[in-house]
C-alpha cells in the first residue's frame, strides 16, 4: 500500500497538483483545532466547518485529548499561539470515537499478541510510564472534551487571552454541538 501512495505522490508532484494548495505556515483564521485522528473526520471536519488549506492549524491524536501537560499536543498548541499567531482553540471530539471505552489492560494484551515482550512492558512501568492513564480511553465524549478544555485553560503556559472552546461533532453528519460551560 505504501508503494501505491508513493507512486501517486510522484505523479501529484509531476502534474503540479500541489499548486491549488499553496499557502503560508500562518493560519488565515488564527485558529487551532485539536481533534481526533478518526478517518471519518479527515475530510468531514474541514468540509463541515468550511475551512480550507491554510485556514487553521489542525492537531490530531487518538481521542483529541491531552495526555501529558508537556507532551506534543500542548507543545504544538503553544507553537501555534506564540510563533504562528493563533488566538483561538477549538477542541472537537466526535460521536462513536474508537478511543471511547478502551483500557490499558486491553491495549497491553494487544501489544503482547503482536510481539511486544512482557519484559519491555515491565521496563516501561519501572521507568514510570503509567499505562493506566496513558493508554486508557474515556467513557463520555462530552466529559472528555470538557476536561480537555479545562486542562488547556488552566495550563500555566497558556495565555489567558486565548479563547478555548469545546465541541462534539457528529461523525456521520458533521453537525457540531458546543459543550456547555467550556
Amino acid at each position: 500500500m505504501i508503494e501505491e501512495i508513493l507512486e501517486y505522490n510522484k505523479k501529484f508532484v509531476e502534474e503540479k497538483k500541489y499548486e491549488q494548495y499553496k499557502t503560508s505556515k500562518y493560519p488565515d483564521k488564527k485558529i487551532a483545532i485539536l481533534s481526533c485522528m478518526d478517518t471519518r473526520l479527515t475530510e468531514l471536519l474541514p468540509a463541515a466547518l468550511g475551512i480550507k488549506n491554510g485556514d487553521v492549524k489542525i492537531i490530531k491524536n487518538a481521542g483529541g485529548v491531552v495526555t501529558h501537560p508537556f507532551g506534543s499536543v500542548v507543545r504544538s498548541l503553544l507553537v501555534a499561539i506564540f510563533e504562528l499567531g493563533v488566538n483561538e482553540i477549538m477542541v472537537i471530539g466526535h460521536t462513536d470515537c474508537g478511543v471511547q471505552h478502551i483500557n490499558s489492560d486491553m491495549m497491553i494484551e494487544h501489544m503482547i499478541k503482536r510481539g511486544v515482550s512482557h519484559k519491555s512492558i515491565e521496563i516501561m512501568k519501572y521507568c514510570g510510564i503509567d499505562f493506566e492513564n496513558w493508554l486508557s480511553g474515556f467513557e463520555n465524549v462530552e466529559t472528555s472534551v470538557y476536561e480537555t478544555v479545562k486542562f488547556l485553560k488552566e495550563h500555566p503556559l497558556m495565555p489567558k487571552d486565548v479563547g478555548i472552546a469545546g465541541y462534539v461533532m457528529d461523525s456521520v453528519t458533521g453537525e457540531l454541538n458546543a459543550i456547555e460551560n467550556c
